[in-house]
């Protein structure tokens, strides 16, 4: 009896000592949230120097609009951003620890809105319309970029961040949109007509 409870006790220390150990790698795949993955890791990758991007621009926009619309959109963009910059490394980090390796965040480098130079804007005249030319598709890819974290990737912060995008770009893609008014309808119809075909971007 004594050595039947010894290997009873024996076997279902084993049983609990493997289920331990599955669910360590179960949690350094998928992150601490148990739920990261690759995806996460991308779109943090993409989106830092997105949003630093934004930031340029934007600290560019403070000094130079013409238009109080510009200086505060610039504003509302450097303050919103450099937070969400702030976020984004932490969840990084997070997942970094967790062992969980970047994967493909799925969005082509075209559809990004980076093609534009923000250094451009320094210079640029008039101000106002070129700065919100420049930073509606950069807006619209940025939402590109969040919507492809929210259809597959796992960690529900950067999921939560990636909403949080999505409604606030989208806001300012519209108040950008009437600022320019039909002059500027030509010159960002390209951007626009993806904005309406995906949700526009971030």
């Amino acid at each position: 009896m004594n050595t039947r409870k010894i290997l009873a006790a024996l076997v279902a220390a084993g049983m609990l000592t493997a289920a331990g150990c599955g669910n360590d790698d179960d949690s350094r795949a998928s992150g601490e949230s148990g739920a990261g993955n690759g995806t996460d890791r991308a779109f943090v990758a993409e989106m830092i120097p997105h949003h630093e991007s934004a930031v340029e621009m934007a600290e560019i926009a403070r000094q130079r609009g013409e238009s109080e619309f510009v200086k505060q959109l610039a504003g509302d963009i450097v303050r919103t951003q450099t937070q969400e910059i702030a976020t984004l490394r932490r969840e990084d980090e997070a997942l970094d620890s967790a062992g969980v390796e970047k994967g493909s965040l799925g969005v082509p480098e075209h559809a990004t809105g980076m093609d534009d130079d923000p250094s451009e804007l320094r210079t640029a005249k008039p101000f106002d319309k070129a700065f919100l030319e420049m930073m509606i598709p950069h807006h619209v890819g940025a939402i590109e970029m969040a919507k492809a974290e929210q259809a597959e990737g796992g960690d529900p912060e950067l999921k939560a961040l990636a909403q949080r995008i999505i409604d606030a770009q989208e806001r300012e893609i519209d108040e950008m949109r009437e600022h320019l008014g039909p002059e500027g309808d030509g010159a960002t119809g390209g951007a626009e007509d993806a904005g309406h075909g995906s949700g526009h971007s971030g």
